[in-house]
C-alpha cells in the first residue's frame, strides 16, 4: 500500500510540470501547423509583410478590427469576437462561417490540428486584455 501511495503522490507532485510540457508541445505543434497552413496569407505580427492580417493577439480580439487592414464589408460589419470556437469555425470553413469574406477557404477540419493551431494562436495573444475589450 505504501508504494502505491507513493507513487500516487508523485504521479500528483509532476502533474503541473507535466502540464505545462504537453502544453508547450501542443504550442510548437501549432506553430508548425501555422507555418504550414497559414503562413502563406497571415504574418504573426506586423513586423512581417503579408497579405492577411497580422494574427498576434487574435484571439478575442473584435473580427475586422486590425488596423490598416481591408477587411470585407461581412466581416467588418460581423460584430464576431475572434473566441476560440469562432476561430475553430472559421478554420474549419470559413466562407460558410461567414459569406462575403475576402479570405479564400482553408478547410482545416482536423480538430487536433484546429486545437494546437489554436494553442499557438493563444500562446501570441493577450487573452485577459482583448477579453476586457470586447466585454
Amino acid at each position: 500500500m505504501t508504494r502505491l501511495t507513493t507513487l500516487a503522490a508523485l504521479c500528483l507532485a509532476t502533474s503541473p510540470a507535466l502540464a505545462d510540457t504537453f502544453d508547450m508541445i501542443k504550442i510548437d505543434a501549432g506553430e508548425t501547423l501555422f507555418d504550414r497552413e497559414c503562413r502563406r496569407c497571415h504574418a504573426v505580427d506586423s513586423t512581417d509583410p503579408s497579405y492577411g492580417p497580422p494574427l498576434e493577439d487574435v484571439v478575442y480580439r473584435a473580427a475586422g478590427s486590425y488596423e490598416g487592414y481591408d477587411y470585407s464589408i461581412a466581416l467588418e460589419a460581423s460584430g464576431i469576437v475572434w473566441t476560440p470556437a469562432a476561430l475553430r469555425a472559421w478554420m474549419e470553413d470559413n466562407k460558410g462561417f461567414m459569406p462575403g469574406t475576402k479570405m479564400r477557404h482553408v478547410g482545416i477540419e482536423d480538430r487536433t490540428v484546429q486545437d494546437f493551431i489554436l494553442a499557438y494562436l493563444t500562446s501570441i495573444s493577450d487573452v485577459e486584455k482583448n477579453k476586457a475589450i470586447s466585454d
